[in-house]
Parts: C-alpha cells; structure tokens; sequence
C-alpha cells in the first residue's frame, strides 16, 4: 500500500459557533492521517461528532482551530472547482430525482470536468459506464432512480462519487438504510475501491463488526469527543475497541471480534463433537440460551454430536437420562424442558 498521506488534520477542533458568536466545541486536538489507498471507518457512539468531523473535513462548515491539508494544500485554500475534483462526498440524505436515470445521477459527477454547457464528451461517457461497473451498478444505468431499492441506490451514489475521479471519497454512514447482506456488499465495493483504484476512503458507520472486518485504520470517537486512531487488530488487542462502546449487557469478545449480549446463565455443559459447523453453531446456540462451558468440572449436561447416514444428530444426557435430537431446536428444546423439570 502507497504510505502517501492524503488528507491530513492537525491540531484539528471542530464544533459550532451559533449566531451570538458562543461557540460550542465537539473535538480538539485532534491529529489525523489518510493515506493513499486506505479505507478508513470513523466509528463512535451516537452524538460523539462523527458527522461533525464529516462536515469539517469536507469543508461543509469551517473548523474551529487547527488546519486541514489535502495533499500539500490548505483546504480552506483550495478553490471549490479544485475541491470538485479532489474529493467526493456521499451523505446520508436518500436522493429525490424524479425521473433521472442511473446514469443521469453518476454524470453528475463529471460536472466539474465539463464546459458550461455540461455536455458529456465521448471519454466522459466512458468514465460514467467505468464508474458504473465499478460499483456494481451496470445493469441499472437506464433504470430510473426512484425505481432502485436502497442497495441499488446506494451504488449508484457511489458510483456518481468515482466518476468525479477524486483523490478522496468520503461517506457519512453509506450503510445506513441497507439489509445487512447489501450493508456488507457495499463495504466490500468500497474496499475493491481503495484497493484497486487507490482511492482513499473516509466512511461513517454504526456496523462495527463490519468496520472491524473491512478498514485498514479506524478512527473512534468516544462520548467526550476524544479520538483514538489505529488498525482495528491493535485496537482490539489493546482493549480500546471493546471499552469506548461498552454498555451494560452488551460485551465484545476479542476471541470472536464481535459483540454479544450475555444470557442468564442456566447451567455447564460438555460437548464431545469433532471441529465442524455442527459443532460451531451448537456452542452458538447453548451460549445464547445461557449455558457455559463446564472447564473440566461435573457438567450439568453432556452432548455429543453423531452422524447417521450423513445426517447429524444431538444426543443429550441429564441426570442419567439420554435423548437423541434430529437438529439444535430439538437440542434447544430439549434442555429447556429439563430446565423446567428440574425446577419443578
């Protein structure tokens, strides 16, 4: 990976000054770098200033002390046709356009390169169809936008976001509206994007077990407005990750990297099973209904996961008794009415 900074913040404060001048401070000090084909996720709990930080860094709104640098430039020095055509910028709000195309949105992004007119040159239309296939949105070029689900919209956006061919791309919380499968798509076109085309890419996002999984650096915000910055294996490891969004019943886990919520527990169990999905999703499943790992100890329960035929089975055994399940919800079944026995 080119090491090149692209966007670099120094001494940064951002926040609002209100119309009698009072001014009301989100973050300071805060000392960041971009470099040239990293993906970087700015994660942090709701009302810590992430789309603050978004607005400043884009130059939506000026920052409150401290400089800004594309490249070699100040960006408060930086003409907005220069901007244009330095970085992209896809926000939250879902788009209105009517009746425009696909197509018609990402051509948008070629405006700072057209004349007065806005007339799209062959080399133009290229860009826009490159743009296009890039993020996965080819076959909806002719489709109207209003007709597209919010998958399909969303890469188009990004798509209208290539097509200006920045240096930088920044999104303010691009998987917001989608289903998880297309929420882990996109990241996945984003990452193709700053891998393939070099782009640097500055996201918003509240989905951390996909942050964790697809930024090559991760800039967390705490409530305080305090900001911490690191690949997020070192982050993990350091425990910082898991402490800036703990909340009571809700833990990470630094083994499996993602967060869980712990249920009552209600009793040891064995498991005598060779490493396979059986095995994994059963330890999922008794986990979620509250039952722990015995550790060597008399368990309360024992299973043992079999093979008949090909097809696995589940046999139980509880205070001397055996009972053989076909699949886990038998299994889940199973043990909780013996849970209710036993405390009957």
């Amino acid at each position: 990976m080119n090491a090149v900074p692209v966007l670099t913040c120094t001494d940064l404060s951002i926040g609002y000054r209100n119309q009698k001048h009072v001014v009301k401070e989100v973050s300071k000090h805060l000392n960041l770098t971009l470099r040239t084909g990293e993906m970087v996720c700015l994660v942090g709990p709701n009302g810590s200033g992430k789309s603050t930080l978004i607005r400043t860094l884009t130059g939506i709104q000026p920052p409150l002390g401290g400089e800004i640098r594309l490249r070699d430039k100040r960006i408060s020095d930086i003409s907005p046709e220069e901007r244009a055509r330095s970085f992209s910028v896809v926000l939250t709000t879902p788009v209105q356009a009517g009746y425009l195309t696909a197509f018609d949105i990402v051509a948008l992004g070629r405006f700072p390169y057209t004349n007065w007119a806005g007339k799209l040159t062959g080399q133009d239309t290229q860009i826009v169809l490159s743009a296009l296939s890039s993020a996965g949105a080819g076959d909806l070029a002719m489709r109207f936008i209003h007709e597209l689900s919010d998958g399909e919209r969303q890469k188009v956006m990004i798509a209208r976001a290539l097509a200006q061919e920045p240096e930088l791309m920044v999104l303010d919380e691009p998987t917001a509206f989608l289903d998880l499968p297309h929420k882990i798509e996109t990241m996945r076109i984003l990452r193709k994007v700053a891998r393939q085309a070099g782009k640097s890419i500055l996201l918003s996002t509240h989905d951390l077990n996909i942050a964790i999984r697809c930024a090559d650096q991760l800039w967390i915000m705490d409530r305080n407005g305090a900001m911490i910055s690191g690949s997020p294996e070192d982050l993990i490891l350091s425990g910082i990750f898991g402490s800036a969004f703990e909340i009571d019943g809700v833990v990470f886990d630094p083994v499996r990297g993602e967060f869980t919520l712990p249920a009552d527990q209600q009793g040891t169990f064995s498991l005598d099973a060779l490493e396979s999905v059986e095995r994994i999703w059963t330890l999922c499943a008794l986990e979620r209904i509250g039952y722990v790992p015995s550790n060597g100890v008399a368990a309360d329960i024992t299973i043992t996961i079999g093979s008949d035929q090909g097809k696995p089975f589940w046999l139980v055994r509880h205070n001397g008794a055996e009972q053989r399940c076909g699949n886990i919800r038998e299994l889940v079944d199973s043990l909780a009415l013996r849970k209710k026995g036993d405390s009957s």
